[in-house]
């Protein structure tokens, strides 16, 4: 097997070999359904459909892919050409929000499609507890640097810093300082980091860290869902095509940005619900193999096509992993 982290290195298929294979594929799969019986098309169409959101999460691992190939590039090449503000847009303090107790019905309801792992739906009871109306910024992320935040291991778990000094992190990927001021490596190039958007492509160990630095900590996965359940799946997905967070403005204390332009980490260890069996053979693999040493996020990235998500969508990676629209989301107890 080829190193994960190395995979930009490999060369790829020109445009006419990729749209050539897929053609032979599509055509293929015209086929076999144009000549399947009843019975063989109720056993196919699980599997397609299943086949089809799997396609869909490439999509989005090609914008994350071609960020982080770029990003190796010291020439810093462009993707999109996006206008760059000049002045940052002023961002409203960031306010929590009081979610009394209640017992929430946790996971996919049946109708459509969903994933295995966002099943058997059930019952769990959610403690009182407080979220923050909007994502972290990247200016309050930068306080956490100024404070020593990757110096001081008092915020870090033992594993994530063991991460800070091996990896020598000093801020999150794809920043990088020059003259005393950061920037930061984006589809459109590289450009001063604003305050005012979310900060993203940051690991569950620093989300921690900086949740810790700050006095609060991440929510459990049951508590994002929670409050997902009563706000609409609107938000700055890859179909705006501008492949990268945006700034939440104006003056609003209601919860904002719960779907689309960095996917929040959760404290929750992705495991399965009650319940929970794989199914037989090669699709039991999809996500049940995967249930360990893995953290949940939620709503989607900038990246993530709005087709795609759901509020019971559970995404995981690895608690060191940076490359994706990963961001921050605090919550807090309630006293």
């Amino acid at each position: 097997m080829h190193r994960r982290d190395l995979r930009g290195l490999i060369s790829r298929p020109t445009v006419k070999e990729a749209q050539r294979y897929r053609s032979s594929i599509d055509s293929h799969i015209d086929n076999l359904l144009r000549h399947s019986d009843e019975k063989l098309l109720d056993e196919i169409e699980p599997i397609l459909v299943l086949g089809i959101h799997h396609e869909q999460q490439h999509q989005e691992l090609l914008v994350t892919d071609i960020k982080h190939v770029f990003a190796q590039n010291p020439l810093y090449p462009v993707f999109r050409e996006r206008e760059i503000d000049v002045v940052s847009a002023k961002t409203d303090p960031m306010h929590f929000l009081h979610f009394e107790e209640t017992t929430a019905e946790i996971g996919h309801e049946g109708n459509g499609f969903s994933y295995d792992n966002e099943g058997p739906r059930h019952r769990t009871l959610v403690g009182p507890f407080s979220l923050a109306s909007r994502p972290a910024t990247n200016g309050e992320y930068l306080k956490f640097i100024e404070a020593g935040g990757y110096t001081r291991p008092e915020f870090w778990l033992s594993l994530g810093w063991m991460a800070v000094n091996e990896q020598r992190w000093e801020a999150p990927l794809y920043w990088e300082k020059r003259d005393g001021a950061w920037w930061q490596f984006t589809l459109s190039g590289l450009r001063p980091v604003d305050e005012s958007e979310p900060v993203t492509h940051v690991s569950y160990f620093e989300a921690d860290a900086f949740a810790n630095w700050i006095g609060a900590r991440l929510p459990t996965e049951f508590e994002w869902e929670r409050v997902a359940l009563d706000w609409a799946i609107e938000g700055n997905f890859v179909e705006n095509e501008q492949f990268h967070p945006r700034a939440s403005t104006g003056q609003n204390r209601q919860i904002r940005q719960m779907f689309g332009d960095v996917w929040e980490w959760t404290r929750s260890a992705y495991s399965p619900y009650p319940g929970y069996r794989a199914a037989p053979g090669a699709i039991g693999e999809y996500n049940g193999k995967f249930m360990c040493n893995q953290y949940v996020l939620r709503g989607g990235s900038c990246a993530t096509s709005r087709t795609h998500i759901r509020r019971t969508y559970r995404n995981f990676f690895q608690p060191e992993k940076r490359w994706q629209f990963t961001g921050i989301r605090l919550a807090r107890d309630s006293k």
